[in-house]
């Protein structure tokens, strides 16, 4: 199915990137930001792997994606209550889903499939010219041309279509209010950002530079959006701000690191992402905080496994995650306390004392 390294917000290649991961710093205290680590997937619930969950409005039930045990190499689309029981499969358990998210009345969940058209994925054009031309290390997602994204009711079970436009149509997200729907589109080879009404209608795109947009999401407010761009081609990920009608972007990073799955804390004033280095071998995959003008970064893992695909619970007193940590062979879903910052967005009196000249 992949046909070059691909570096998927489906965790594909974890285990591969993983192999030797960098030391974790020794003056860094995880316990300053995340407490009351748990583990919610295991692989004796049927998994192999899963990973990039998300909480329900309410924040008793999760939806994520996961390998099941002895089947296809695809995720499927799974939810259940935060303590591991009611799990359900709302997916068909046929092709490749990913990206799923609550509608915020939590009746529906929308979900990117292939089941209807499983034609294999191709990297685009563009990533496989760059590949054969550099030879450098690159980070590429399987890009299903047959892939739309999916309404499932959780009243009745059904499974409606709201893309059909050729192409792929993925990492997809409800705004606050639940009138619109903001996601990833590849269209004549380029991916980039686009808006549509919460029933899939009157598309528009509001990303438009070349080169890989995606894993957008709308602020709290729902004035604004985050996404994640290869916007200089060199294999890493860089995270932009922009308003919805796409004329006021910023970036927020600007550097030669991977910064990757942003998700915005409730105050709308900092973000959640990964970062790793690639420069100087396999990297620490951690997450961080960044204000929402870029103006201040602080650590928050230091785990020496994978630590990736953060999202705050809808208060923004759990975080919850993808790791490897405590050993795993492979990844899973882990749940914390988020203790560094309080509902406003302003740093708890141990993150200030652990921020450098904030002593």
């Amino acid at each position: 199915m992949r046909s070059v390294l691909l570096f998927s917000f489906a965790i594909t290649a974890i285990g591969a990137a993983q192999a030797q991961p960098a030391a974790a710093p020794t003056d860094h205290n995880e316990s300053v930001w995340i407490r009351n680590i748990r583990q919610i997937t295991r692989d004796d619930m049927g998994f192999y792997r899963a990973g990039e969950a998300y909480f329900s409005p309410d924040a008793k039930r999760i939806s994520f994606q996961a390998y099941p045990q002895g089947g296809e190499e695809n995720y499927q689309i799974y939810v259940m209550n935060i303590d591991g029981t009611g799990l359900k499969l709302v997916s068909t358990g046929q092709g490749a889903t990913t990206c799923s998210y609550f509608s915020p009345d939590g009746r529906r969940l929308i979900f990117a499939s292939n089941h209807l058209d499983q034609r294999p994925a191709e990297p685009p054009e563009a990533v496989k010219k760059k590949l054969q031309e550099s030879g450098q290390r690159n980070y590429s997602w399987p890009f299903f041309p047959g892939m739309d994204i999916f309404e499932y009711t959780f009243a009745d079970g059904s499974l409606h279509r709201l893309t059909e436009t050729p192409g792929y149509d993925a990492e997809c997200s409800f705004s606050n209010d639940g009138s619109k729907i903001i996601y990833a589109a590849m269209r004549d080879d380029d991916c980039d950002v686009y808006i549509c009404d919460a029933n899939g209608k009157n598309a528009r795109r509001v990303v438009k530079a070349a080169g890989y947009d995606g894993g957008p999401f709308f602020s709290p407010d729902g004035k604004r959006i985050v996404y994640r761009s290869d916007r200089k081609g060199d294999g890493n990920m860089q995270i932009f701000v922009n308003n919805t009608d796409g004329t006021d972007e910023r970036a927020i990073t600007d550097d030669k690191v991977l910064n990757w799955c942003p998700f915005w804390h409730p105050s709308g004033k900092w973000l959640i992402f990964t970062r790793a280095d690639h420069a100087a071998g396999p990297p620490n995959y951690d997450l961080y905080l960044v204000r929402d003008d870029g103006s201040q970064m602080l650590r928050v893992t230091s785990d020496p496994t994978f630590d990736g695909l953060p999202v705050f619970s809808p208060d923004g007193s759990k975080i919850m995650w993808t790791s490897k940590r405590g050993g795993l062979k492979t990844p899973h879903i882990f749940v914390a306390d988020f203790v560094g910052l309080n509902t406003a967005g302003e740093l708890s009196a141990d993150a200030k004392a652990a921020v450098p000249g904030k002593k």
